[in-house]
């Protein structure tokens, strides 16, 4: 089936659009943009520059994909956003490319949902399942990983890590990488333990859960040091695949530090 596209609509004739895609009024689509199967455009959506959006996703009015990031090291070189599929905006959604000092790709996984005027900054890297509340914004060069959840206005500073499963509390300032599995508060954002409603909502065995949360008790007790900790932890823990994951996160050479919890 072709498109439909509402009279008035304006759709460049080089953007390539799959199958059953609906491009809502008022809406703007510029060249060499890519639209996949049923995506589908409510209304006073645009979407420029080197964007590829995936199948069966939904952008609501307001919402902007693709204009120049907000570097002033840009220069108008083509670098491009991808993303991936059945990811709702809603509106007022902002997401921009790349730049060439960066990763030239900002990339967006499958199945996000990203509430009204959330932003996702250049050169990000942004998993699955991933859900940014209202006003949520991330810095550039920033990596969030599988389900991870920022609440309402949260801000992450550019080339942070969010690990995987982490909650990002409301109104949050992340300055510092947060471990997966972890959820973070506060102005600037600390350590508050671990994101236990959400790991028990995904269905985490009791077993799993219950040596994690003893492991990150070890892993940010007062006693030794924190390599000491984390060597015990890595010896503790050995059989338990959340423990490692957070532990490989640990000992990435990161460009930012680890958030901790207030000491």
């Amino acid at each position: 089936m072709t498109a439909k596209i509402h009279p008035t609509a304006i759709v460049d004739p080089s953007a390539e659009l799959g199958s059953d895609v609906e491009i809502g009024p008022f809406s703007i689509v510029g060249p060499k943009v890519v639209l996949k199967d049923r995506v589908r455009i409510i209304s006073n959506a645009t979407v420029a520059g080197l964007t590829e959006v995936g199948s069966d996703c939904v952008l609501y009015p307001g919402v902007h994909l693709g204009h120049p990031p907000q570097d002033f090291k840009y220069q108008g070189e083509d670098t491009t956003l991808v993303i991936g599929d059945r990811n709702v905006m809603r509106e007022n959604v902002t997401m921009h490319p790349g730049t060439s000092v960066g990763r030239g790709t900002t990339r967006i996984g499958d199945d996000g949902y990203f509430m009204v005027a959330s932003h996702v900054s250049h050169d990000s890297q942004v998993g699955n399942r991933v859900v940014f509340a209202n006003g949520a914004a991330i810095g550039g060069g920033t990596t969030v990983d599988d389900h991870a959840i920022l609440g309402g206005y949260a801000g992450v500073h550019q080339n942070s890590r969010i690990g995987r499963h982490a909650f990002i509390g409301a109104m949050a300032m992340v300055t510092a990488d947060v471990i997966p599995y972890g959820s973070v508060i506060g102005n600037h954002a600390h350590l508050a333990g671990l994101n236990v409603v959400g790991l028990k909502r995904r269905g985490m065995p009791r077993d799993t859960l219950r040596d994690l949360r003893a492991a990150y008790r070890l892993l940010f007790a007062e006693e030794g040091t924190f390599q000491e900790r984390l060597e015990d932890v890595a010896k503790d823990y050995a059989d338990n695949a959340p423990v490692k994951e957070i532990l490989d996160f640990i000992r990435v050479d990161a460009k930012r530090s680890l958030c901790m919890p207030h000491g």
